[in-house]
Order: C-alpha cells, then sequence, then structure tokens
C-alpha cells in the first residue's frame, strides 16, 4: 500500500480510500489482511486484468474530448438550400477531409423555412439560405453569418444577337421575353432588377435552372441564372452585367450561442473560405 501511495504520489490512506471505493461500486473484496500486509483477492485480479484496456479506453476518450474542444472533431449537421450545397457545402467538406478528419458534416437538403425549422428544433447545427429568406437579424433564437454575394448573370442563347455585345445591361433586353419563377426570392430579385432597369419581365415561369436552361437554348427567352447555380450548357451563353447586375446574399445561421462551438465554428470557417473562392 506504502508503495503504491508512493509510486502515485498520494498518502497511504488517500490510496486506501480509493480501493474501499472501488470495491463498494464493484460489490466484491479486493483487498485481503495477510498479517500486518494485504494481499490482491483473486477478483482484483480479475479487474486486473482488465486494467490495461480500460487506461487505453480512458486515454482515447481523453484525446477525442481534447479534440472536440479545439474543433479538431465533432459532428455537425447542415441544412442547405439546394444550390449551396455543390457550390458551398461539397468544397467546404472536401477540404476539411484533409484538415480536420475528425469532424463529420452531415447534410440536409432544405429550402429556408423548413432549414429554420429544423434548426430552431435542435435538428440541424448551421441552416445556410439567402438572406431575403433568413429571420430576422433581430431575432433572439439564431446568430446570422453573411457568407456570399452571390451575382446574377444573364442567360442567352449562344445565337443571340446581344450574346457578344459589348457592356450589356439589363435596359438592352427590355423586348425580350424572360424566364423566371413564379414566386420566391429568384423571382423577386428577378423583377426588382428589370424594373429598376425600366421595364416589366413578361414570359414564362419556372423553378428548376435544367428547365429553365433548356428554354434558353432553344430560344424561348432569357433569364437570370445566380452564379452559384449556373451549370455549363451547350447552346446558353453567360454573360456577366456590370452597372446594374443584381445579387442575391447568402448567409449561415446558428442557434444563438452555438457558433462558439468548436467544431460548428469550424466548419462555419470552412463554408467561409469556400464562399471566398468563388468567382
Amino acid at each position: 500500500m506504502t508503495a503504491t501511495a508512493e509510486a502515485l504520489r498520494m498518502t497511504p490512506s488517500a490510496v486506501s480510500q480509493q480501493l474501499t471505493n472501488l470495491s463498494r461500486q464493484l460489490g466484491v473484496e479486493l483487498l485481503q489482511a495477510q498479517g500486518r500486509r494485504v494481499r490482491l483477492t483473486d477478483a482484483a485480479r480479475l479487474v486486473l486484468r482488465h486494467a490495461e484496456a480500460v487506461l487505453e479506453q480512458l486515454e482515447r476518450a481523453d484525446a477525442e474530448l481534447a479534440a472536440y474542444v479545439h474543433g479538431e472533431a465533432g459532428e455537425v449537421r447542415v441544412g442547405a438550400f439546394s444550390t449551396a450545397v455543390p457550390a458551398l457545402v461539397v468544397p467546404a467538406v472536401t477540404a476539411l477531409r484533409a484538415t480536420h478528419p475528425g469532424i463529420a458534416v452531415r447534410v440536409r437538403e432544405a429550402e429556408a423555412q423548413e432549414a429554420y425549422e429544423l434548426l430552431a428544433a435542435g435538428a440541424v447545427d448551421l441552416a445556410l439560405s439567402l438572406a431575403a429568406q433568413a429571420p430576422s437579424a433581430a431575432d433572439p433564437r439564431f446568430t446570422r453569418v453573411p457568407l456570399l454575394a452571390d451575382p446574377l448573370d444573364v442567360a442567352l442563347p449562344d445565337d443571340h444577337p446581344l450574346a457578344r455585345a459589348d457592356g450589356l445591361r439589363l435596359a438592352d433586353l427590355a423586348a425580350e421575353p424572360w424566364i423566371f419563377g413564379g414566386s420566391g426570392p429568384w423571382s423577386e430579385i428577378t423583377r426588382g432588377a428589370c424594373e429598376a432597369a425600366g421595364f416589366r419581365p413578361e414570359a414564362h415561369a419556372a423553378a428548376g435552372w435544367t428547365a429553365i436552361l433548356a428554354m434558353v437554348e432553344a430560344g424561348m427567352g432569357v433569364a437570370l441564372v445566380p452564379r452559384m447555380a449556373a451549370v455549363p450548357r451547350d447552346g446558353v451563353l453567360m454573360r456577366e452585367l456590370h452597372a446594374d447586375r443584381p445579387v442575391r446574399h447568402v448567409v449561415a445561421a446558428v442557434r444563438r450561442g452555438a457558433g462558439e462551438g468548436a467544431a460548428v465554428g469550424t466548419v462555419l470557417t470552412a463554408l467561409r473560405t469556400a464562399a471566398d473562392a468563388r468567382p
């Protein structure tokens, strides 16, 4: 007992108390008196055979907890709208695999309203949406983090007379048929930008980018397409606007206070890096 106390830098009475407590927890006798000495019981020797494995597991637990505290490990659940997944979330996850392999990111595609319902309910830890769809910055439940100002480019048929015109402006396309969403932020941005340029867009309504670009390719109209959503397509030319270029703002949100969590903060940093890397 004395030798054990010296090895552990404890008093003999403290060692005795620890062994008494362990014996009580296990429900077996660990020590047996033998004259002035004590010896281990058979039950104690059985427990001892498991000691190395227990200590190894404790070391692993300590290492994992340390990694979690420093943002090197943990699980972060992300709810994101469809175009944000390939444009921001996938590059962020790819980078994290190399720099923080202990962080697991679980992705759930969800439009803004659902994403914030999931965030409020604790089903996701981080939500990506457009600023126009996000709760007010004054909402006490969430903290908003700006990520990206995503420009909208004009999609034109490749053979359109203005497809390669210098200094293209929205006003130059006032007489064109337009393709835009029937409702939602993209529709509102398109209508607002065109009205600011002096005309009201009229023509087709579509929600999916595949359908929209197919209609543009067929010469049925032109469209404003967020750069995050643009997919190269033969027969369609994407033109950047300058003076009157509209943008949509992408934000991340976390439950208030949750952004202080190391793993969530690490994922937010990776998302910001992915956003900064976009053209």
